[in-house]
């Protein structure tokens, strides 16, 4: 591209009625007129927004449900609530204008296919929502014009391809393209440079304030109170941290249900509660380039979205509209935030890196003249996903917002959920990857969420590689050992601000006096990883020697109570039973109502009334926020958060009770220290070691919960005295083998809120005959109906390990020509020497129902996973063909009952 293209193209910005320029070229505000897509409005003289009559400025004292945003998403929330569930005590205020923070500038674009399937299943829904409404002559603006998706990179279209794989087996219809087959679809587009693309015919355009106001009205004639001008001061909660009510600059509202939909407001809203509510949430600078007319411009052109130049464009009334996602984005400085919506100053500069490609993509823009850069705040969060779901610290206080500059797509899925969820006390389907109980408090510190959204939206459209690592905000927390780990050679990832070692590289260990961030495992590639042969090692030394791992993120805590309460309470919540004796361990889930994993947990009976719970690194918010929701108001359980209080190290192998032998004076033989039992001990010279013989991988081993100021003094004596059996470092990429291998199910990568114990295996955890527990009649209907989902493990046939892409998770399943199921954890297995999928499948009739999954019909079966385009043959297990604890002679019966 010739630096004379961009040169005539940014002429024409001087040239623009709606930007007054100073003689040095300085950018004069505020512009005297803008316009919203096809509504112009003086803004001297009106807010963003239309003020219908029907919009009440009247207070009410009470309602049943009070939302605080009136953007798509807001009246989204409002609608289902009205027309779904038929709840017409609701009030939405608005503290400006219908529509007149970040919904009146987005540029509308309506794609169906996303990073998750639950937001992918979220867009549909939206999607549909506004056909439907357009269909019923109510104006959202819709337009099916497809979406073309743009590579640039064998690797793009690589995932371009794992893209349609998914969309397939969701019933979305696409098509891969070759560079000239992309060129037909939009001859406007230069081909060079160009690997390939994917057409997506049912996307299209929408117009995100004809929707906000065409859902607002809907409710409204529901019986919705609207309340324009309208800002909430502070949101009221009782001693019990129940919601009770909002005070707003008209008055106060008692309520029983609030739902911030603030944008990106919706953290200083957050703030205003007592307790504050978290919502970690941070303002970028967001441009959208508006053209003039464009002579014989195609109305019915598609979304080009190159996603290697970082940009899309599509068609708006006769003029382009286009924007995109820099990969070093311009976070704002919150000095202080504006009482309402205000349009930023533009920043051509920090546009150039997206206009350039613009230019590179379609030559003609150099002969289009420009009209207006619009630039608005809009928010993100930490993972550059939304957020959702009712916040830990307030009942019934809901969150809505951070939708990431693409409100219109996720309002409608959005609404639905969150009304589903206020009227049925909880979730009908897993939505893990959005709710907000997926963050703990690091991410919304202020300075940590500015710094992360320099890197944040550019992940809209960075090629998304397995095990995707952020480089911002990194060495947060760290077990005491981390120097150490990184002198052995450790490549860390991230996990709820963690750092935990992937594998390690004893070549490039680092010095002892640094904690630079700068050894993060990246796997830039769909192929074998360059980290392949290091985790070989570390799987060996597991299966062959010893290994040692740093367990120190899982989430610990610690419950007791004066008398039998936590005993009581945690019968209730667990489907196994807890009532074991004082120094055993019990594995068990904690069910919802339809029978599905809220947790997946280990508890350790320390006390008569004294447990200490493990759970997955995931759950350190959710879990206590699951456990505290269930506690009667005058309950004297108390519930410790103790993660950050323990190093956890577990040491693995054959070699393992040699190594544990000499470090303590307590026999280490299974019959002293049997299989699911702890013991407190001394380790070395430090005192009160946890010892809890378990490993989460099936081999042989313990793990130690040492407190923090005795870790190092243990680590060094395991490194030390372990030489001699030549121990190794092990990292979380060979423990995730060890227990594919294994069939062990994880919470979070294959188990979710809608999986239940009888579909993974794991019914023998669940003691029906223990008393009342949550979840228990949803499981004994199924026990008795059958179970129609069941977990089941793949290892592939003809797949080469050097050549052939390989499974991520996500692939999907079939059985003939049918998609029946998802792989949800995936990697090579060293004993196996093959690749071992695992994943749900279900037994889908002619008519697309599923029956009852067999043993038979899944071992007398051939599925075939698709990774990368391609079909490979599998063969399905229901057991492990590799041995476990067993060939270390543990009691099989003992093991049954636990």
């Amino acid at each position: 591209m010739s630096t004379a293209m961009v040169t005539r193209f940014l002429s024409k910005v001087w040239e623009c009625p709606y930007i007054g320029r100073t003689p040095n070229n300085s950018i004069l505000r505020p512009y005297s007129h803008t316009r919203v897509l096809s509504r112009t409005f003086d803004i001297a003289s009106e807010p963003i927004g239309i003020l219908h009559d029907w919009f009440t400025s009247e207070i009410p004292k009470q309602t049943r449900v009070v939302i605080c945003g009136g953007g798509v998403v807001g009246c989204s929330v409002a609608y289902h609530l009205a027309v779904h569930h038929n709840w017409k005590d609701v009030v939405l205020l608005e503290q400006g204008r219908l529509g007149g923070g970040t919904t009146w500038h987005g540029a509308g674009l309506l794609g169906q296919i996303k990073p998750t399937t639950i937001e992918t299943k979220m867009c549909q829904y939206s999607i549909g929502l506004y056909k439907d409404l357009e269909n019923r002559g109510l104006s959202t603006g819709w337009k099916g014009c497809g979406s073309l998706l743009l590579a640039r990179t064998k690797d793009r279209m690589i995932s371009f391809k794992r893209l349609a794989a998914s969309a397939e087996a969701m019933n979305i219809e696409c098509e891969l393209l070759t560079p000239q087959g992309a060129a037909k679809i939009s001859p406007i587009i230069s081909t060079e440079d160009l690997e390939g693309g994917l057409w997506i015919p049912g996307d299209g355009v929408g117009d995100p304030y004809k929707c906000c106001l065409t859902l607002a009205t809907e409710a409204k004639n529901l019986g919705v109170k609207v309340i324009e001008g309208c800002s909430v001061q502070r949101v009221l909660t009782d001693d019990h941290h129940q919601l009770k009510g909002v005070e707003t600059n008209l008055g106060v509202i008692s309520c029983d249900y609030f739902v911030n939909s603030g944008g990106w407001w919706a953290r200083h809203i957050g703030r205003l509660s007592q307790p504050k509510v978290k919502v970690p949430l941070y303002p970028c600078e967001h441009h959208f380039l508006h053209t003039l007319p464009v002579k014989d411009i195609d109305p019915q052109m598609p979304v080009i979205r190159d996603y290697d130049g970082h940009f899309y464009i599509r068609e708006n009334q006769g003029r382009y509209l286009a924007g995109g996602f820099e990969p070093i984005s311009k976070p704002l400085d919150l000095k202080e935030l504006p009482g309402s919506f205000k349009p930023l100053p533009e920043d051509w500069d920090q546009f150039y890196v997206l206009l350039e490609q613009m230019l590179f993509r379609i030559p003609s823009l150099a002969e289009v003249e420009v009209d207006r850069l619009c630039n608005g705040p809009e928010s993100f969060t930490p993972d550059c996903k939304w957020i959702m779901g009712e916040a830990p610290e307030v009942k019934n206080y809901f969150v809505a917002s951070g939708m990431k500059s693409i409100g219109i797509e996720a309002a409608g899925g959005i609404g639905k959920l969150t009304s589903d969820w206020i009227v049925s006390g909880e979730p009908a389907t897993d939505i893990w990857d959005l709710d907000i109980r997926r963050f703990i408090g690091l991410h919304n510190n202020l300075m940590f969420l500015k710094a992360r959204m320099r890197e944040v939206p550019g992940m809209h459209y960075r090629l998304k590689y397995p095990f995707t690592e952020f480089e911002t905000g990194r060495c947060l927390r760290m077990s005491p050992i981390y120097p150490r780990l990184k002198i052995a050679g450790a490549f860390f990832s991230q996990n709820m601000g963690y750092e935990k070692p992937a594998y390690f590289d004893p070549d490039t260990g680092a010095s002892a006096d640094t904690l630079e961030c700068d050894r993060i495992a990246h796997t830039h590639t769909f192929h074998k990883p360059p980290w392949f042969n290091n985790v070989w090692s570390e799987y060996m030394a597991c299966r062959e020697r010893v290994g040692l791992l740093d367990y120190s993120s899982f989430t610990k805590l610690e419950l007791w109570s004066p008398g039998c309460e936590v005993v009581n309470l945690l019968q209730y919540l667990c489907s196994n039973d807890v009532d074991i004796p004082i120094g055993c361990i019990t594995h068990t889930g904690m069910q919802n109502k339809w029978g599905g994993y809220e947790n997946d947990c280990s508890l350790v009976r320390l006390g008569e009334n004294f447990y200490m719970l493990i759970g997955p690194t995931d759950q350190q918010m959710r879990c206590q926020t699951w456990i505290k929701r269930h506690l009667p108001m005058d309950s004297p359980v108390v519930v410790a958060d103790v993660t950050s209080m323990y190093t956890a190290i577990c040491v693995m192998g054959p070699r393992a009770r040699d190594l544990m032998t000499e470090l303590t004076d307590s026999s280490m033989t299974s019959r002293d220290f049997p299989f699911f039992t702890c013991k407190i001990m001394d380790i070395g010279l430090a005192s009160g070691i946890k010892v809890m013989n378990l490993t989460h991988t099936g081999e042989l081993g313990w793990v130690l919960y040492i407190p923090n100021e005795y870790a190092l003094h243990v680590y060094d004596l395991l490194v030390d005295v372990g030489a001699k059996y030549e121990i190794k470092h092990v990292g979380y990429y060979a423990m995730r083998t060890l227990r594919i291998e294994k069939f062990y199910a994880f919470w979070g990568k294959d188990m979710d809120t809608t999986t239940t114990p009888l579909e993974c295996g794991r019914g023998f955890r669940v003691k029906f005959d223990k008393g009342d527990f949550i979840g228990k009649d949803a499981l004994l209907k199924q026990k008795k109906d059958g179970v129609k989902r069941r977990y089941i493990q793949l290892v592939l046939e003809d797949h080469d390990l050097h050549n052939d892409v390989w499974p991520w998770g996500g692939e999907p399943i079939y059985l003939g020509n049918k998609c029946i199921g998802l792989t949800t954890t995936t990697g090579y297995g060293f004993t196996m020497g093959k690749q071992v999928c695992l994943g749900f499948i279900q037994n889908l009739d002619s008519s697309g129902n599923p029956q009852i999954v067999t043993n038979d019909y899944i071992l007398k079966n051939t599925f075939h996973i698709v990774i990368g385009g391609k079909f490979f043959p599998a063969k399905a297990n229901i057991h492990s063909p590799t041995l476990s604890f067993i060939e270390y002679g543990y009691d099989s019966a003992y093991m049954a009952t636990r």
